[in-house]
């Protein structure tokens, strides 16, 4: 899969019938827009954040990592969560017209020293790409379960890359859409994960 699956080009409309070039998605400035639905989500999800760090660390207490990862509470607080995401998303883009990208996860090496014009040559990025759906039968995982497993994925070929001498100036993880850096000005001519 390639390109912006939230974008007007996919087809995707969250159930939305909306004219991309009117009103909130059009080209002139927005102003007066009301906030209050906005940031009563973020509370919202704030409030599960907090929420879900309590529940998970008393999960912790009780069971092995693993067993945790998959502990029911854990994973309706992880639901509630992508809900409370969907729904700020919903919300900037009918008032905003715009397609936040907020689920994403990267991190990158802060200490590593920038480039020198001669190392851009050996730098390149990398992607992955899956298309994954839930198991079929009754089941206790969730799709929302799948970026976690991503992540610990990742984590798991950084660490090999840096035993192989390579350095890994960033890496992410995300949902919908590959994670692109703020430096890439390449990054529209190239496609989605392989």
């Amino acid at each position: 899969m390639s390109g912006d699956p939230l974008g007007p080009e996919s087809g995707h409309d969250h159930g939305h019938g909306h004219d991309h070039a009117d009103g909130a998605h059009g080209p002139e400035p927005l102003r007066g827009v009301a906030t209050d639905a906005m940031h009563a989500t973020v509370d919202a999800l704030a409030a599960a954040l907090h929420e879900y760090v309590e529940t998970a660390a008393g999960v912790r207490a009780e069971f092995g990592a693993s067993e945790a990862d998959e502990d029911p509470r854990v994973l309706a607080l992880e639901g509630r969560v992508s809900t409370l995401n969907a729904r700020l998303y919903d919300l900037l883009h009918a008032g905003l017209g715009m397609h936040s990208e907020l689920t994403g996860m990267s991190w990158e090496d802060e200490t590593a020293a920038p480039p020198t014009s001669g190392e851009d040559e050996d730098t390149d990025e990398f992607h992955l790409g899956f298309v994954v759906s839930v198991p079929g039968g009754p089941t206790d995982q969730t799709i929302d379960a799948v970026l976690g497993i991503v992540d610990n994925g990742g984590a798991e070929i950084v660490e090999r890359l840096l035993e192989s001498g390579f350095s890994v100036e960033g890496w992410g993880a995300a949902r919908g859409a590959p994670v692109t850096f703020e430096d890439d000005e390449d990054s529209d001519d190239e496609g989605g994960p392989a």
